[in-house]
């Protein structure tokens, strides 16, 4: 009886047991099922969609427009053709680079658009002088690829290299070096074609009045031709990833990377995802390296690598919350496993960025860019939590950055030494996704504003003309300039309509 008993009790686990593992593979199998539709959905939304030639847009895909013609700039003469005709039959001109300003900065209805891409040459290195004179169509990564053989880096560019120089100096960009300030500080000189068709040198001694409101003028007094940027020495670097609460950060800025000497870039993070949002942070130092014997072991230049995971896990956090969790979680643990490591300066500034491509007949990613007072930070991320509260805006990442003072651009952003918040914002393309998503940006840049803060220019004319004026009080000017050197306003794009005219 008790054997029959066993016998019996084993058949009923076993049965379990299949039962069990019946489940868990069904299971399974929904699980992978659900991650293969995800992926193959992924691969669809993310499928290249091509324009017809007269329509231009910029990467956020939310402001197609039609243009008069789009002509590729590859020789000076054909540019200066290109201006003179456009004189003569009353015709507006943009410039376009790489076209990841978002506010229709590079085009305007029924404009000529002067493509720069092609215009792409290095033109020399003066290793004495540690310079480099370059077209402005080309990329920062083709400048670090003819100025790393020599041991040379450049200053100061955003966090990727695949913008154009042209398009870099008409935002007046700023990137993870905390020494250097802002782009416009690296500028010796650059060669300017004027609404009147003429080819005029610029700089801080010579047509002096151009050379602040041509940088960080977003394409409204000129074509760049070609600039001469000054470059300063590769070296090796140790990442240092440190964690803390944002209440932490302002301290550990100023005591721990600010004022060390070997400290030399630096970027920071907080967290979007829904249970540390705004409260957790980690920031990345990269400190120059006390042993520089080991400098050529690390100097070849470095590509994208793992863009498909990133990309893919970017996905997941467009559509859940753990997503988010799971972005944050994963970056955080891979940074932290850097720490020790070494990497070059050049190779610090280049990062992936191929991740950043994303296209969907839906969607898309739109950038903002807020800068406060280093000493307002805890208040403001306090305030800016407290405003977000409640709205639904996906927002998918931070990135904070340290801007020194600089006034020499007549649109500055940094009044005074700043912190700037660089978010990544997941939108809808349709009208009601639009003037949603403006409602939100208009209430952070308020919360901004009452910080004593500014935001960035480049990106979609969400905030008011008042907003704009408030943030930058020397606009007025600057509009009157662009007035006064270009009274037929050649050079045209949405962003002057918009806040200019």
């Amino acid at each position: 009886m008790i054997a029959k008993r066993v016998i019996k009790c084993k058949n009923t686990l076993n049965d379990s047991f299949v039962i069990r593992s019946g489940v868990v593979r069904r299971k399974s199998i929904i699980i992978c099922i659900i991650i293969l539709l995800y992926i193959a959905a992924f691969f669809v939304s993310n499928k290249q969609h091509k324009n017809p030639g007269d329509v231009m847009e910029d990467v956020s895909h939310l402001m197609p427009v039609k243009v008069h013609q789009i002509i590729p700039g590859r020789e000076e003469q054909g540019m200066i053709d290109v201006i003179e005709e456009a004189n003569e039959k009353g015709l507006k001109v943009s410039i376009a680079g790489k076209r990841h300003s978002q506010g229709g900065h590079t085009y305007y209805p029924g404009a000529v658009v002067l493509d720069m891409k092609p215009y792409n040459k290095i033109l020399h290195i003066d290793r004495v002088s540690k310079t480099i004179t370059v077209q402005s169509g080309a990329t920062w990564d083709d400048v670090q690829k003819a100025i790393n053989p020599y041991g040379f880096s450049v200053k100061v560019m955003q966090s990727q290299n695949i913008f154009t120089i042209g398009g870099s100096l008409s935002v007046n960009a700023h990137g993870r070096d905390i020494r250097n300030g802002s782009l416009i500080d690296t500028v010796q000189s650059f060669r300017l074609l004027t609404a009147n068709g003429k080819v005029i040198n610029v700089s801080r001694t010579e047509n002096s009045e151009y050379f602040p409101l041509v940088i960080g003028g977003y394409g409204l007094f000129g074509v760049i031709l070609d600039a001469t940027l000054k470059l300063t020495d590769d070296s090796l670097y140790t990442y240092r990833t440190t964690a803390m609460n944002y209440k932490e950060y302002p301290d550990f800025f100023k005591n721990k990377v600010l004022h060390d000497p070997k400290a030399e870039m630096h970027i920071a993070r907080i967290s979007t995802e829904p249970d540390t949002f705004l409260t957790d942070m980690y920031a990345i130092d990269y400190l120059r390296a006390d042993d520089q014997s080991k400098f050529n072991d690390y100097t070849k230049l470095k590509e994208d690598e793992g863009t498909f995971v990133t990309k893919f896990m970017l996905g997941l956090s467009r559509d859940f919350d753990w997503g988010k969790t799971l972005l944050w979680k994963s970056q955080k643990r891979y940074f932290e496993s850097l720490d020790g490591q070494y990497i070059t300066r050049n190779n610090a500034m280049r990062s992936e960025s191929k991740f950043l491509e994303y296209e969907n007949s839906d969607d898309t990613d739109i950038l903002q860019e807020y800068y406060v007072p280093v000493d307002q930070f805890v208040p403001y991320i306090d305030d800016l939590r407290e405003t977000l509260k409640g709205e639904d805006l996906n927002l998918m990442n931070i990135t904070i950055r340290y801007v020194e003072k600089n006034n020499a651009a007549a649109l500055s952003y940094a009044k005074e030494d700043m912190f700037a918040f660089v978010l990544l914002i997941n939108q809808k393309k349709s009208s009601e996704g639009i003037m949603k998503t403006q409602k939100i940006i208009r209430k952070m840049i308020d919360v901004t504003l009452n910080h004593d803060g500014s935001y960035y220019l480049p990106y979609y004319a969400y905030p008011t003309k008042a907003q704009m004026k408030a943030a930058y009080p020397k606009a007025d000017d600057f509009f009157e300039s662009k007035r006064k050197l270009d009274p037929s306003e050649r050079f045209m794009n949405e962003f002057y309509e918009e806040y200019g005219q």
